[in-house]
């Protein structure tokens, strides 16, 4: 099985939908769908009700493997279970679609114009239940505000510390490092983010890969080098705040680098749709998203 989706998600076409938006955020995500906060009481409501918001996406016809390559899941996600199977059984089994987990713990203080991420106590029995639940690889996301060196340098060499671990568990790592969109330094931000992340993918031995989730470079093609490296099996987008029509219309310009949005993916969906407006919704959104994946200027 491994093999297989090694090959699915190194030369398929498509894209990677992000459903892991975790404790954190989960709140942020049931407002955009029309759930708020004064409709649930306790966490275990809040989760409860963001499954089933996922299970809705998931199990839509629109949520399809010729147009979806992975899906990204929270803990939560993957332990549960959806039409009588656990989450990463289901995509792969009932729909072809490549599990993968969120495996960090959320964003550290911000410090030398980076947030790294907060330390993950528990990641060798994480890994542990995530070859269990038949992950195929995990994500792990840190952020980059300032064109700091020492920080950005700092943020690449803590992803690649851990993801040499999740190599190591038998996993394929996606590596995080966002740019903020919002940031007045971006482009050069983005210079000093390619050149640290080559250091590293220049150390990985032939059998070491990873994956790179970076957001779309204010310069097209900058990670066109980063696509091509041996050691990397495929470089995603994420959406990173900007609108889906915005994130759409970036990606175009850059050769090889494909999606993997989450709010710009379900930014349409809401509550109170019947099952054939959130399946529209969802298909317009689907068919938007890989079509900038796959089709460039």
């Amino acid at each position: 099985m491994r093999e297989k989706h090694l090959e699915r998600v190194k030369n398929g076409k498509g894209f990677i939908a992000a459903l892991d938006q975790s404790g954190g955020s989960t709140p942020k995500a049931l407002s955009a769908y029309g759930i708020s906060e004064d409709q649930y009481s306790t966490k275990a409501e809040m989760f409860d009700l963001v499954h089933e918001m996922r299970t809705r996406i998931i199990t839509a016809p629109a949520f399809d493997s010729e147009y979806i390559l992975g899906a990204i899941l929270f803990e939560q996600t993957m332990d549960r279970e959806i039409e009588g199977k656990y989450t990463g059984d289901y995509l792969a089994e009932e729909k072809g679609i490549v599990p993968f987990l969120k495996v960090d713990k959320g964003l550290a203080e911000l410090s030398n114009g980076v947030q790294m991420m907060k330390p993950i106590h528990d990641l060798d029995e994480t890994l542990e239940r995530a070859n269990k639940r038949r992950m195929f690889g995990t994500k792990m996301r840190s952020v980059i505000k300032e064109a700091n060196k020492d920080g950005i340098k700092a943020v690449v060499d803590q992803q690649f510390e851990i993801g040499k671990k999740i190599i190591d568990a038998g996993l394929v790592p996606i590596i995080e490092p966002e740019v903020d969109i919002h940031s007045t330094d971006k482009e050069q931000s983005e210079v000093i983010l390619k050149q640290e992340i080559k250091k590293h993918l220049d150390q990985l031995k032939e059998n070491e890969l990873v994956m790179l989730k970076l957001t779309i470079p204010t310069k097209e093609n900058l990670y066109k080098e980063l696509i091509e490296h041996p050691q990397v099996v495929r470089v995603v987008a994420l959406s990173g705040g900007y609108s889906r029509d915005e994130a759409n219309a970036k990606l175009k310009e850059n050769e090889g680098l494909i999606a993997s949005f989450s709010r710009a993916l379900s930014e349409n969906l809401n509550v109170n749709q019947t099952d054939e407006e959130f399946n529209a919704a969802l298909k317009e959104a689907v068919d938007s998203i890989y079509d900038a994946s796959v089709n460039k200027k």
